[in-house]
């Protein structure tokens, strides 16, 4: 996704908030949900790596939903609630097929939020607009969130490799 163009005002921060926090909601169930959705014979294959990366992941995403509501709370808007989002990913996409399948899906959703992240702290310092929240502090969230799922495409990376 490229936002291609600049942040020009509260109500455009709020949507793009609101997106990342609909894109942690996303990362979330569906890393919460991949254990559970194996075939019994493929989670037992499933080694301790696996399920840690697993569980992190969902906890991450969880605390970064919980940090873009505090943004958008001081924007004086409101989120999706994780319960919807929750019930149409698991309407929306099936269990993965495997083993593989869990990390190559841990692996697209990991590269999907750090390029949205990414995206939208350009579309931001491209702008000279004054927001609602301080820009530092807002900057700053994302800058740490983004390093935070960048360290997840690394970390699924690394188990990839050792499997391979």
């Amino acid at each position: 996704m490229s936002l291609g163009q600049r942040v020009s005002s509260d109500h455009q921060l709020t949507r793009l908030l609101q997106i990342g926090v609909v894109l942690e909601e996303v990362v979330e169930s569906r890393a919460a949900h991949h254990l559970d959705s194996l075939p019994p014979s493929e989670r037992e294959e499933i080694d301790a790596e696996i399920r840690e990366l697993l569980e992190e992941a969902a906890t991450e995403s969880a605390d970064h939903r919980d940090r873009l509501e505090a943004l958008i709370d001081d924007l004086d808007a409101e989120t999706v609630g994780y319960e919807e989002i929750n019930a149409l990913v698991d309407a929306q996409y099936g269990p993965p097929e495997d083993t593989d399948g869990v990390l190559y899906d841990q692996l697209a959703n990991e590269e999907t939020a750090y390029k949205f992240y990414d995206d939208l702290i350009e579309a931001i310092e491209a702008s000279e607009a004054e927001y609602a929240i301080d820009r530092d502090r807002l900057l700053e969230t994302l800058y740490d969130i983004r390093e935070e799922e960048k360290q997840g495409v690394e970390d699924v990376t690394e188990i990839m490799e050792h499997r391979a």
